[in-house]
């Protein structure tokens, strides 16, 4: 099961659970903080050409295997229907050189994507609360780790991000949360000191889900 299936069916088990138990609950009101403790998978959708120094065709092309995380999400909210939310979380990625006749791990790395949204809620008093968000990330890869004698350098940096999600209330200041980002990114990749090269449309979906508590 991929990554982001598994937060899907995960998500849609607390929605259905929880709806159905829902009883006295918290409205999503101005000046309130919610704590999201999530599991979050990250899938990059990379599929990308490995080309040589100066841009010749090496048959080869990026892969990078999905991880599964807890992060944490934090909300403030700056009016009943305007929220921000910082995300922060860690995950490991393999990357991989496929070809017609090649499939080598070249590198592992840990990568820490905070993410920061503004958001609109739709309906922050009711029950089932839905929003969409956009905002930014900072892509910093960290404790890298070589394979199969291949040295690979990525270049940390700025993306994008497009969000939606909803809350459902479960009883008091708790609630369940299901949380979709598309983050775009794009990084320089060079392997062996630049002999290859690639620029690797990282992209990945990050989708969540867990529990959260109002303060």
């Amino acid at each position: 099961m991929s990554a982001k299936t598994y937060a899907l069916a995960l998500g849609a088990a607390l929605t259905l659970a929880t709806a159905a138990q829902a009883q006295d609950f918290q409205p999503k009101a101005k000046g309130h903080i919610i704590l999201n403790s999530r599991v979050t998978g990250v899938s990059s959708d990379a599929d990308d050409p490995i080309r040589t120094a100066v841009g010749g065709a090496t048959g080869l092309h990026v892969d990078v295997q999905h991880d599964v995380m807890p992060t944490v999400g934090i909300h403030y909210f700056l009016t009943d229907n305007v929220a921000v939310e910082l995300v922060l979380g860690t995950t490991q990625h393999t990357i991989r050189a496929q070809g017609p006749a090649t499939d080598v791990v070249v590198h592992k790395t840990w990568v820490l994507p905070p993410i920061a949204t503004v958001q609109y809620h739709f309906a922050p008093a009711a029950r089932v609360s839905p929003y969409v968000g956009a905002g930014l990330n900072y892509m910093m890869f960290y404790s890298g780790d070589d394979k199969n004698g291949f040295s690979v350098k990525l270049d940390d940096g700025v993306g994008y991000a497009l969000q939606a999600g909803m809350d459902v209330a479960i009883q008091g200041a708790w609630s369940a949360n299901l949380d979709v980002k598309k983050v775009f990114f794009e990084t320089d990749a060079k392997i062996n000191g630049g002999t290859l090269k690639s620029k690797v449309k990282l992209d990945p979906w990050v989708v969540s889900a867990g529990v959260g508590y109002r303060f």
